[in-house]
């Protein structure tokens, strides 16, 4: 079906009525960008909204429609849309000024608050987003340790950099994506996830892995979750065989506590990606751990020992604006129970979604962890109850399927009623959702679920 095709979805139809101004401002974006759009997630037939602001858990698109958020700034508002005290900090950066080419004693608190809040992290360096965060760590885990090969799971996702798209959605059997070329894919390999005998086997027979890098939530931030004593296992064979466990903390960090996911499970990785959450909804990133692999960075430490240093310059590396949202949105989350109430409206969500599930006789099933929910939306039609679903019952590529026709029907649903969730499908949670914005949810879900029966191809 074209973008602009006639279709006798009652949902699509109310959707493009709703939304005649993003509908216009999409086509012109699609003179301007690729699809139209800036970010592969916001992709969406027969277009994406256009929201212009935000407030809390509540954001507006430019037709006027209010939504309750849960695409969450792809995980960087744990403390909502406009949270005032970073709002406050962001405009007296912006007076000062936007960039310096030079060390800011903003930067500096804004990682000694990282230090304090993430004891693994020794020395941080600073980057401009995730994906660079993720590619930084790698280069220090190869240095450190003169190996050349990665450890991945499939299903993961670290960032667009070339050693980390095989294996995500697609190339499973590790070759290269588009624009890759064979050799890096080649130095990457991948294994089931949750599967620490291959772990262990792969590890104990050869010896030249550098890292193993793994988001300690579980794959996008437990759409594939994490087995029970996987971390535990992965963490003693990597010491066993001398090789650096990077935790891919992107989203997990400061979100499932103010000391990330490593603290709730209580282990040391080498290695630490953080971004999002961590520059308080502005761009910024870190990679951070212990002191004698982030030396790999070091002047003086080169200088001294004889190694060559990894350059690692960046433009917007550490911004003086991003530092300062960064450094009042964790000072905050260090000091309140920021992550305890969106982590408790998660639960409650996800419970009362799977009543709300079994009650209506939908296919679905809710589960996550934290402050998030992951919709099962069941391709295969197994007969399930909701209320006592268990992601561990189905295998992992089940969990990740999401038929764009379905999901696209689902999210314009949600949305005609006032609710936005991303696209996988499932939602991150923020400590400004409330008890107001529970009820509308539900309520949107219960609407939308009663349009899906009567949608047309579904």
């Amino acid at each position: 079906m074209s973008l602009d095709e006639q279709t006798n979805s009652t949902v699509i139809s109310e959707y493009k009525e709703r939304t005649l101004r993003s509908a216009a401002l999409a086509a012109t974006a699609r003179e301007v960008f690729p699809s139209g759009i800036t970010h592969d997630s916001r992709y969406m037939r027969p277009y994406t909204i256009y929201v212009d602001q935000g407030k809390a858990s509540r954001k507006w698109d430019v037709d006027g429609n209010e939504y309750v958020d849960y695409f969450g700034g792809h995980g960087a508002l744990l403390l909502g849309h406009c949270h005032p005290q970073v709002t406050a900090a962001i405009q007296d950066a912006v007076v000062d000024g936007t960039q310096f080419a030079a060390s800011t004693t903003r930067e500096l608190r804004w990682g000694e608050q990282v230090k304090k809040m993430v004891p693994s992290i020794e020395r941080v360096r600073f980057t401009a987003s995730g994906t660079e965060a993720t590619h930084l760590a790698l280069r220090l885990a190869r240095a450190h340790t003169g190996k050349s090969k990665l450890v991945r799971f499939k299903t993961y996702f670290h960032g667009w950099h070339d050693h980390m798209t095989s294996g995500y959605t697609s190339h499973f059997d590790g070759s290269p994506t588009a624009g890759v070329v064979d050799a890096i894919a080649e130095s990457v390999i991948l294994l089931p996830p949750n599967d620490l005998p291959a772990v262990t086997e792969l590890l104990a027979s050869r010896d030249d892995v550098a890292a193993v890098i793994i988001e300690p939530t579980g794959a996008s931030f437990g759409r594939v979750p994490i087995a029970e004593g996987f971390l535990e296992g992965l963490r003693a064979a990597t010491e066993k065989a001398g090789v650096l466990l990077i935790f891919d903390e992107v989203i997990s960090g400061f979100r499932c506590a103010p000391g990330g996911a490593q603290s709730v499970y209580g282990i040391r990785p080498d290695l630490t990606t953080l971004a999002k959450i961590l520059a308080g909804g502005l761009p910024g990133g870190a990679v951070g751990g212990r002191a004698d692999i982030m030396e790999r960075l070091d002047f003086f430490a080169a200088e001294e020992k004889g190694f060559e240093k990894i350059q690692h310059p960046g433009t917007f590396n550490a911004n003086p604006v991003s530092a300062a949202a960064g450094l009042t949105a964790l000072e905050i989350i260090a000091a309140t129970n920021a992550c305890e109430n969106a982590n408790a409206y998660g639960a409650e969500l996800r419970d009362r979604l799977n009543n709300l599930f079994k009650a209506v006789g939908s296919p679905f099933a809710a589960y996550g962890t934290f402050s998030s929910f992951q919709i099962f939306l069941n391709v295969e039609k197994r007969a399930i109850d909701p209320t006592d679903f268990d992601p561990f019952s189905v295998p992992y590529q089940e969990l990740k399927a999401a038929p764009r026709e379905l999901v696209d029907r689902l999210r314009m649903a949600l949305m005609i009623y006032g609710v936005d969730i991303g696209g996988w499908p499932g939602g991150l949670i923020s400590a400004a959702h409330n008890a107001d914005d529970m009820s509308h949810t539900l309520t949107a879900f219960e609407k939308a679920l009663a349009r899906l029966e009567n949608e047309p191809g579904l």
